[in-house]
């Protein structure tokens, strides 16, 4: 198999997405399809059989078998460029990728058959005509719910949380018996897909359409547009992180303390750990990667602004007071719609 170059040409910012030639086959993406369709065999699951495509993300659109995967997952230059450009990558290795296809399988097996229509379906996850928000408030570890993807996911909507289920249950050697043993709410639910996949898995799927959305064979914009949409705007803070900026830094050229080492901006800190903070921050708090982007990023320029500095030093000990910063922030915008109310 060929590997194309980790180098992206800027000349195809501007080129129409469907004009870059991409496709599954042939790249990194083939083999790790390949051991999943592996594990699909292992668990019996014989008679239902998944469309993967390429698109904008990562979703199964409703009622068909139909698979999307990030289109910057095909090649390493895209999936560089979608680092740098977006900050945060759902897939960065094989080991990765397969728990996002577990997870979208478990969609799939929901819509080929239509458990959503079964009464013990709902009793246990809920009802699918619930709105489905974007804008979710999960209550980190609830013993209710099962963690598979980062962000408490299967408390956004009652099929996603059926989708974390099903993931955990087929995620191989996993001993999910055990491990929610003493959660019986999570291990009920659990419990019920084990029993509903015994039941399905030689059955004929109800459900066959393999109808794509924003298949990238389709996609007329350019990559450029594609990352050039704006996140939407952050809300004022108030004047008050001014504060917790300063308690954390130093004013330049007026240092706290003894210690003669060289002083770095705080600006620059931030920056340096947007990246793992976007994860971090989403993992435990369910606030989205581009948020944290954007709350960093308006925390840095203030630092600059009000030239806030550290020692050298003691760089790891202001990189736990950022992070207690964020997480706090985060957890009130979650939780509150608000950072500082």
């Amino acid at each position: 198999m060929s590997v194309p170059s980790s180098t992206f040409h800027e000349s195809s910012l501007h080129k129409p997405i469907r004009d870059l030639g991409l496709q599954i086959e042939g790249t990194q993406l083939e083999p790790v399809l390949q051991h999943f369709q592996q594990e699909l065999r292992d668990q019996g699951i014989q008679k239902l059989h998944p469309r993967f495509y390429l698109s904008t993300e990562w979703g199964v659109p409703y009622d068909t078998v139909a698979i999307a995967i990030p289109f910057y997952l095909a090649r390493p230059d895209l999936t560089d460029l979608h680092a740098q450009r977006s900050g945060y990558v759902e897939g960065t290795t094989p080991a990765e990728i397969l728990r996002y296809l577990r997870h979208e399988m478990g969609h799939v097996v929901n819509y080929a058959y239509r458990l959503y229509e079964d009464e013990d379906w709902i009793k246990l996850f809920g009802s699918m005509t619930q709105p489905y928000l974007e804008e979710y408030r999960p209550i980190p570890f609830s013993r209710r719910y099962v963690v598979h993807l980062p962000g408490w996911y299967a408390q956004k909507h009652p099929d996603e949380d059926w989708a974390e289920t099903f993931a955990v249950w087929m995620t191989p050697s996993r001993d999910w018996r055990g491990e929610y043993a003493e959660r019986p709410t999570a291990l009920a639910k659990l419990d019920y897909c084990d029993r509903t996949v015994q039941r399905i898995k030689d059955l004929e799927p109800r459900v066959s359409s393999a109808e794509l959305d924003e298949d990238v064979a389709q996609i007329n914009y350019t990559i450029e547009h594609f990352y050039g949409q704006p996140p939407g705007s952050i809300e004022q803070l108030a004047a008050t992180l001014d504060g917790a900026l300063k308690a954390i830094f130093e004013d330049e050229g007026r240092p706290e303390g003894a210690t003669s080492a060289i002083r770095k901006p705080g600006g620059a800190l931030l920056r340096k750990l947007q990246r793992q903070l976007m994860a971090d921050i989403y993992r435990w708090t369910g606030h989205f990667p581009e948020h944290t982007r954007q709350l960093v990023r308006h925390l840095a320029e203030r630092a600059d602004q009000l030239q806030q500095v550290y020692p050298e030093n003691r760089e790891q000990e202001m990189a736990v007071a950022i992070t207690a910063l964020v997480a706090a922030l985060a957890t009130n915008h979650v939780h509150r719609g608000s950072y500082t109310s």
